[in-house]
């Protein structure tokens, strides 16, 4: 084999909606059997192995309810066997402060910027008018206690 197949490596997405097609109580085991034809296609083997975990999470939701596509990855090693398994995108998430030089920032600048994010999650949101919800609920009760109790009458037909 050429050196560059020697474990061969790709990431895909498999739209399993097909599976939809057959009948209800075969449908993950259809998924099951289009994964594999998908990697014979695309890695051009006849050696299909998957992995457990992928196969755990295809079961998951039982045999008739299988997921509607599914993220892989394809390892071809020297042997011509191709893996299937489950891909996973590792997202690093940044921070919400900008980041500064170590040690710039003292602690204790650091416990008063927490401190007052906290003082404004603890304060009720104030609608159009400035009032706080709190208030504008007691408002909304009163007005109800002042309306008089009328009920829709029904409407009388027209004679033409």
């Amino acid at each position: 084999m050429s050196t560059n197949e020697e474990n061969l490596s790709r990431v895909y997405t498999i739209n399993l909606g097909r599976a939809w097609l057959t009948p209800q109580y075969k449908r993950t085991d259809r998924v099951i059997n289009m994964i594999r034809e998908f990697a014979q296609k695309h890695m051009k083997s006849a050696d299909i192995k998957l992995d457990q975990d992928l196969n755990r999470q295809i079961w998951s939701r039982g045999k008739t309810n299988p997921p509607r596509k599914i993220r892989v990855k394809m390892v071809k090693d020297e042997d011509g066997i191709v893996v299937v398994s489950g891909y996973e995108d590792l997202v690093v998430s940044e921070t919400k402060t900008s980041p500064s030089p170590a040690g710039s920032a003292k602690p204790e600048e650091v416990q008063a910027e927490t401190k007052q994010a906290d003082s404004k999650e603890e304060t009720p949101p104030e609608n159009k008018t400035g009032e706080s919800k709190a208030q504008s609920e007691t408002i909304g009760q009163e007005d109800k206690k002042t309306l008089p109790d009328t009920k829709a009458k029904p409407r009388k037909k027209s004679e033409k």
